[in-house]
């Protein structure tokens, strides 16, 4: 017994050095390879979002203009065909010749900010929605300019649903997007559809409305596709979208202005408005027999269901201009009870288009009133469009507002 006692003791000695000799070699594997390539990826894709210098205001010559970027319809980069263009472009043109136009519409028109309304990936195109939205962006992002956008009925058709994809693009360098719209501080997230949410531009530095906001942006998300009694048709805005739309309009009615500044001149009158959203709303077809500004050239793709977004746009009265996206061969503004709605115009070589009919970017300026000493609401508002032609041709300018000061 005890020669078998011993050479059990021997046996167990021999496993537990032969299992430290294991535990010694998967150590440093891991130190010398795998740890380095943890490191690495530390380096390379975990950090700090880059932030856009905020708020949002004029410029110093009272301007602020914005760059609408409609139906990009981004899918996976060189492989990724375009769609009707010219038989001499097609061989060679791809998603890159969306990022050029808008690399070079940026450059051209060098905005303060620019407004992404939906449909900015394909999803059937894009198998890693994730590397699209970086693709789509890229210029976006590159410019170090404060950007925002909206989801179309196409972004969700990739790797993530609609709430994964405003979370990731809010998380992208220089996104000012937002998820949930925030109240009093804390975010309202018992409201319909992600990406729902205003933004506030500033007036002139050193003007009298230098701490005030002097016009409002609103996003919305009109959503998808929805089956309604049994039909298939686009989703709509819907009555919680609505409400909160009122709630913050009210709350910019008679805001507080800096003291140092008030005069008998300041507005007291809540600021003027912009709306951005998809999909168009079910009274623009009326538009067709009404006198245009631009290219109407395909039926509208709207909502069989009429949620009352124009009675209330009409009801707050702040809002002068709804841009919208969805029907990329109509360019047009129209106006209905006084509010424009404007399409931006097919942006992206993927989407759907017209042979020989240049994609298209609208330009939204807003410029402020001068008073006797300085900067004070806004003028008036303009627009016009960007061709993506050899001379990035500028068509259709147009008025779409005036204050009643500066009649």
């Amino acid at each position: 017994m005890g020669k078998m006692d011993s050479s059990r003791t021997q046996n167990w000695k021999n496993s537990l050095i032969y299992l430290t000799f294991l535990l010694t070699i998967i150590h440093l594997i891991i130190e010398t390879h795998f740890s380095h390539n943890l490191l690495f990826w530390n380096k390379e894709s975990v950090r700090v979002k880059k932030i856009s210098d905020l708020p949002l205001r004029f410029r110093y010559d009272g301007t602020f203009k914005i760059l609408q970027v409609a139906d990009m319809h981004y899918g996976s980069g060189s492989i990724t065909r375009c769609r009707d263009v010219l038989a001499s472009q097609f061989e060679f043109c791809s998603d890159h010749n969306t990022t050029r136009f808008l690399k070079r519409v940026i450059h051209d028109e060098n905005p303060d900010f620019i407004a992404f309304t939906g449909d900015n990936i394909f999803g059937s195109s894009s198998p890693d929605a994730a590397e699209s939205l970086f693709k789509a962006f890229g210029p976006a992002m590159e410019s170090g300019l404060p950007w925002a956008a909206v989801l179309g009925n196409h972004d969700q058709e990739s790797s993530m649903n609609r709430e994964e994809l405003m979370s990731f693009i809010s998380l992208m360098d220089y996104s000012v997007s937002q998820i949930y719209p925030s109240t009093n501080g804390s975010m309202m997230t018992k409201i319909d559809g992600f990406g729902n949410y205003n933004l506030q531009v500033y007036g002139a530095p050193g003007s009298m409305l230098a701490n005030s906001s002097v016009l409002n942006l609103f996003f919305l998300d009109s959503g998808d596709r929805v089956v309604y009694q049994g039909i298939r048709t686009y989703n709509w805005i819907k009555d919680s979208q609505l409400r909160w739309l009122r709630q913050v309009s009210q709350e910019f009615q008679g805001q507080k202005q800096d003291p140092l500044y008030l005069t008998d001149a300041t507005p007291l009158n809540k600021p003027p408005a912009l709306a951005f959203f998809h999909i168009p709303i079910p009274e623009i077809p009326q538009l067709f027999y009404k006198e245009i500004v631009g290219q109407f050239q395909e039926g509208v793709a709207c909502s069989r269901v009429n949620s009352g977004v124009l009675k209330t746009l009409v009801s707050i009265g702040d809002v002068k201009a709804v841009f919208m996206g969805h029907d990329h061969t109509n360019d047009f503004c129209g106006n209905l009870d006084g509010i424009w709605f404007c399409y931006g115009g097919g942006f992206g070589y993927h989407a759907y288009g017209k042979a020989g009919w240049p994609r298209r970017a609208r330009i939204i300026q807003a410029e402020l009133q001068k008073g006797k000493n300085s900067w004070i609401g806004v003028e008036r508002i303009k627009t016009w469009k960007r061709l993506d032609d050899e001379k990035m041709s500028k068509i259709d300018e147009q008025m779409l507002w005036m204050s009643n000061l500066s009649r």
